[in-house]
């Protein structure tokens, strides 16, 4: 595995030796109590097909206009979408059913998503609207098991105008793949409409209820807040499809179902009341995400924003305001008289640049006007709206294991004079399998610098939460399961250990390690390049050893054409690169470079030694916005140092210098010194120590982020210390948990006394001391 070869080379022969000193007598920073959530977003059937237990799939056959998908019919009479005698006018479509003379009976049968499990002796809570043109016809309603034969089931009469019926179903068999069936044996038509099946058995016993291992897999991370409804969800792929709290409330009947960009359809049953249900039942504080006016493909015209403004101000009255209010009634006639206690508002979802920067505080300030003890939360997309109405920002991550051990102590160097940070969304993307544990203990050092920063960074929350294995569109996910099974993923167990053993004050910590030596910069090549852009280049040069050459590039990525000594790149590649080699680890390079067009600057490679692994100066990047210096190793790319606010002028050529070494690199603009970094001096242990205010515990996390076990003293508690440790390691770093073996990789626990200890390969520690 590239990363793991990576962080092997830092360990000399022999097991490293390591001291941990924590200074007790000292405490640091306050913890935030908020700062360990969870996010939800309907992707990768996580909400219908997942959390939400509705275990009929298109029970109000809004699915597809053409035909009644999921549905399958009998050989015997026919079946159709009739889109003009619905139960209701948030659910126009019904299905008729005809049952022709002689022909014996006809049923339309469910598999809901990929079947529906069967328990037996299980209850099922069974409805469905239904009407026929025959008085008192009598209709069969039937679990089925997946030879198709019944497993359970009951008949009902129905009349001849629009009636809810409902029953209760107990099944006498096990079955994962079964399904549900509705016939009738009289000739004549029906007509059903939004099928449901509920298994009995939900989270907390509600009718329109949670799958009770889901749900209980949220409430066992012990979140501080939950982020809903998304994510990608609430800007939708245009403003037609963008998420509307209020198409989410009241009767099922009555609720908009519509389309999910991540390529299924949502009834919208799991809507904004029960979202803010869970949060109070879990304990987790509500953040609901309220669209801005901005889609994937579309903005609404500011003089059309305020529809959108009052969506903000009245989803905060349906979950906060009093009885005696507009949608504090409807709340309380949905079953909640009191305050549901929504702390936390975000505004937009990923949304960036000028359009954003004219809505967010169109909403902001109605807000803050009216709610000014709600937390508003804006993006970070290219930058963020600044000014006293920006609080907390969002920022989001996903990389790869080696992104996350180089920006352990990324909130080390924040500013502190800003706004407080959110991280909304993160997770290690690249060589994570399905979910390994080489991304849970990148993901786990990640988190030791936010904890040990929580003075900045206010909250954090992996993402995504939920992935049905059957329509997974994102990988990987804190939670996989099928129609009956689920797992945690090593990085779920990351998030509980973490949530879980939480001190309210840090407690500076230094570490040593002994037996490791420096990494260093590679060497091979030179090189320049754009991302989406084009540029120009000349006056390449090569300066080793006090001799100075004219470097002849050849072409790679992209549309070059050399001329009078200019190299000129005009294609849209993202990245693209011509490179040549230099004689030397140590050198100088110079150039001039010109911006043509597009939208971004351009990249200067160095120590490239080979398409995989090399260092750029990305000049103008993110959209025009930043300057920073980025590594890959392996195709493992990050950030070298921190990223500066910077930009690019089209048409202006501008001097490029770097002095390369295998030990540092200085990068200067027209003459002025941007970058100062050195290679970077191993670590392979990330710590962050805090204490127990009521108790006096302390609280160590320790990350061992190397391929071998380091022997560890600890020091500044009292030799003897004793008490929990909770270690989450395995065989290898690519181990996974399935759903087959949900355990494979998961905490165990154990009693300790130190001083001393060893930290495994690839392994994430929690040390409770006894105080």
């Amino acid at each position: 595995m590239l990363t793991t070869t990576l962080l092997a080379v830092l360990l000399s022969h022999g097991q490293a030796k390591a001291t941990i000193t924590v200074d007790t007598g000292r405490p640091g920073i306050r913890i935030s109590p908020d700062l360990y959530g969870i996010f939800f977003e309907e992707i990768n059937c996580g909400g219908d097909g997942g959390l939400y237990a509705e275990m009929v799939r298109n029970r109000s056959f809004e699915d597809d206009p053409k035909e009644p998908v999921h549905w399958i019919a009998s050989t015997t009479g026919s079946m159709e979408l009739d889109h003009e005698n619905g139960v209701s006018a948030g659910d126009p479509t019904s299905l008729k059913m005809t049952i022709h003379p002689n022909e014996g009976s006809f049923s339309a049968t469910n598999e809901g998503y990929w079947g529906i499990p069967l328990r037996k002796g299980a209850r099922y809570r069974f409805s469905f609207y239904a009407r026929s043109v025959e008085p008192n016809r009598q209709v069969e309603v039937h679990l089925l098991d997946s030879a198709s034969a019944p497993a359970g089931g009951k008949t009902i009469a129905i009349g001849q105008t629009w009636k809810e019926y409902a029953t209760i179903l107990t099944s006498d068999r096990d079955d994962p793949k079964g399904a549900l069936s509705i016939s009738s044996h009289e000739a004549g038509t029906m007509w059903i409409d939004m099928v449901s099946l509920f298994p009995e058995d939900t989270f907390k016993n509600r009718q329109n209820g949670l799958r009770r291992d889901l749900a209980q897999k949220l409430a066992d991370l012990h979140p501080s807040f939950m982020r809903f409804p998304g994510g990608c969800w609430v800007e939708g792929d245009t403003m037609a499809f963008s998420q509307r709290w209020k198409q989410t409330i009241g009767d099922l009947k009555d609720r908009r179902t519509q389309y999910d960009l991540w390529q299924y359809m949502s009834t919208n049953g799991l809507g904004f009341h029960e979202y803010l249900q869970l949060c109070e039942d879990i304990g987790a504080a509500p953040l609901f995400v309220i669209n801005v006016g901005m889609s994937h493909h579309g903005v609404v015209p500011l003089d059309q924003m305020d529809p959108y403004v009052q969506d903000a101000l009245d989803a905060i009255e349906y979950a906060n305001g009093p009885v005696t209010s507009k949608w504090g009634t409807m709340r309380a006639a949905n079953g909640h008289p009191g305050s549901f206690h929504l702390k936390y508002l975000e505004i937009g979802n990923e949304n960036g640049g000028p359009n954003y920067d004219a809505r967010y505080p169109l909403i902001a300030k109605a807000v803050k006007a009216r709610y000014p003890d709600i937390h508003l939360i804006a993006n970070v997309w290219g930058g963020y709206p600044t000014g006293p109405l920006t609080e907390i920002v969002d920022e989001h991550y996903y990389s790869n294991p080696q992104f996350f051990f180089d920006n352990a102590d990324k909130y080390d160097h924040y500013d502190r004079k800003g706004p407080q940070v959110y991280v909304g969304e993160y997770a290690c993307t690249e060589g994570c399998g399905q979910g390994n544990l080489i991304a849970a203990v990148s993901e786990a050092a990640f988190m030791t610098g936010m904890e040990r920063n929580s003075d900045v960074v206010r909250m954090c929350s992996y993402a995504p939460l939920f992935a049905n294995v059957e329509h997974k569109t994102w990988n990987p996910d804190l939670i996989n399961f099928d129609n009956h099974r689920s797992l945690g993923t090593p990085s779920y167990y990351v998030q509980q250990m973490f949530s879980t053993n939480r001190g309210d004050v840090i407690l500076p910590t230094s570490v040593r390690v002994e037996g490791v030596r420096r990494s260093e910069f590679p060497h091979g090549s030179i090189g320049v390049g754009t991302w989406g852009t084009q540029a120009e280049f000349k006056d390449i040069e090569v300066t080793v050893g006090g001799k100075t050459t004219k470097a002849s590039l050849s072409p790679g990525a992209g549309k070059w054409e050399a001329k009078d000594g200019v190299y000129a790149q005009s294609g849209p590649d993202e990245p693209s690169l011509a490179s040549a080699p230099v004689e030397g680890e140590t050198y100088t390079l110079t150039l001039k470079a010109r911006k043509t067009g597009g939208r971004e600057g351009f990249l200067i490679y160095a120590g490239m030694s080979d398409p995989k692994t090399w260092i750029w100066w990305n000049v103008g990047g993110w959209g025009n916005r930043q300057d920073a210096l980025e590594r890959s190793v392996g195709g493992s790319k990050g950030l070298l140092g921190r990223s500066l606010n910077g930009s690019v002028e089209t048409g202006r050529w501008y001097d490029v210098k770097i002095e390369y070494s295998p030990e540092r690199i200085k990068c200067y603009l027209d003459g002025k010194l941007i970058h100062d970094e050195t290679a970077p001096e191993p670590k392979p242990l990330d710590v962050v120590a805090s204490r127990v205010d009521k108790t006096g515990e302390v609280i160590l996390k320790i990350v061992n982020t190397s391929d071998a076990p380091i022997s560890t003293t600890l020091k500044g508690l009292p030799a003897g210390v004793s008490g929990t440790r909770i270690t989450l390691t395995s065989a290898s770093p690519a181990d996974e948990n399935t759903l087959d073996d949900p355990m494979h990789v998961s905490p165990k626990t154990s009693s300790f006394t130190g001083p001393d200890f060893t930290f495994p390969a690839y392994s994430v520690t929690i040390l409770r001391c006894r105080a």
